[in-house]
């Protein structure tokens, strides 16, 4: 166990040393790490055995995560590494063996700027109420892009700020506002119960980690309406789509009535994704939606799938289409055009953008 102790040691070291976003421990294959969104596996490491991920894991799980581990096949967690580095991390069970994932979170919370986003959606945080969503799959930087928004919160405004994630990630170092930080499963059984205990905690501003099923998403709906700013996170892939993924969560009698309530609190929906950059590193990509009248009626009248639309016409408002963006870095010479092409939403549109 004490070289187990110290190979995981070394590893995280070595990730953090190396920039890599991810480390993955898998049975038969040489521990690997994410860097520039590309796996690159440490050949000079041995090969990992099942004996080696289980005391691995074991190294890492406290008693109480390890009852959850082997009694669910899978656990959340985030670990703090010498008080130096902190990793979001999945334990869970494949063929009956033992893999781990970890996501590196960094100690440096970052500014818009610094993270190549447009630094408008710092209009966001001056809202006294609302939901702002922020989407796309996992690994593509929302969580950071939210952490640059409640840290400006915290050093420009004087808010009680509450976060509700599973697990924290990014730990605020308090300035102006008044913030507090809630696991669920450890500070709290689930997001809902969290989430409906803001209404006793007089918050003003609300993260939360995630909106997961129907309970969350009417809590967060209703405390939008209520006098809370919320920022949270979808894994959809866009605008039109997070509209109709809410929507559909909701038994169809709600739905007509769950329209009317997003379009009523609904401030923008932002999807990013973190693309290979020409000379090193990623840069995000992103689509901006903010909510306009034209938005408002759609939502309404069920018409999420004309929102690209207004989207397209919406850059006086601030609002940016996922294929400008992409188009922009393009020609900027940041991306290739190979890149851009994958994540393009309508391929003749975008070969217009490139070209003019």
């Amino acid at each position: 166990m004490a070289h187990a102790e110290q190979r995981i040691k070394n590893l995280l070291r070595l990730s953090a040393q190396q920039g890599a976003s991810d480390l993955h421990l898998t049975v038969s294959r040489y521990p690997t790490f994410r860097i520039d969104g590309k796996l690159v596996p440490l050949t000079e490491e041995n090969i990992l055995t099942p004996e080696d991920t289980r005391e691995m894991c074991d190294v890492i799980l406290t008693e109480e995560k390890k009852k959850i581990f082997l009694k669910e096949g899978q656990v959340d967690f985030s670990y703090n590494f010498e008080d130096k580095v902190r990793f979001r991390v999945n334990a869970f069970f494949q063929q009956s063996y033992v893999s781990v994932a970890f996501r590196l979170i960094s100690n440096d919370i970052k500014t818009l700027g610094e993270l190549n986003m447009p630094e408008a959606l710092y209009e966001f945080t001056k809202a006294s109420q609302g939901l702002v969503l922020f989407v796309g799959p996992t690994g593509q930087g929302k969580s950071t892009t939210l952490a640059a928004l409640i840290n400006e919160i915290n050093h420009t405004q004087e808010k009680h700020i509450i976060t509700i994630e599973d697990p924290i990630e990014y730990i605020y170092q308090q300035d102006r506002c008044l913030i507090e930080q809630r696991e669920v499963y450890q500070d709290s059984q689930s997001f809902p119960l969290a989430l409906r205990a803001i209404f006793r905690e007089d918050a003003n501003v609300i993260l939360l980690g995630e909106m997961r099923d129907l309970d969350t998403i009417s809590t967060a709906l209703t405390a939008a309406e209520t006098g809370h700013l919320i920022f949270a996170t979808l894994h959809t892939n866009d605008s039109a789509q997070t509209i109709d993924r809410i929507v559909d969560v909701f038994p169809s009698h709600q739905q007509n009535q769950v329209r009317s309530q997003l379009a009523s609190v609904l401030l923008a929906v932002v999807s990013q994704r973190l693309l290979p950059r020409i000379d090193g590193g990623r840069i995000p990509a992103v689509e901006v939606m903010i909510k306009n009248h034209a938005v408002e009626n759609l939502i309404r009248e069920n018409k999420a799938y004309q929102i690209d639309n207004v989207i397209e016409t919406g850059f006086e408002e601030g609002m940016v289409a996922m294929d400008k963006s992409l188009a922009t870095l393009v020609k900027q010479g940041i991306i290739s055009l190979e890149t851009a092409k994958t994540h393009a939403k309508d391929a003749k549109n975008f070969e217009a953008l490139v070209r003019y």
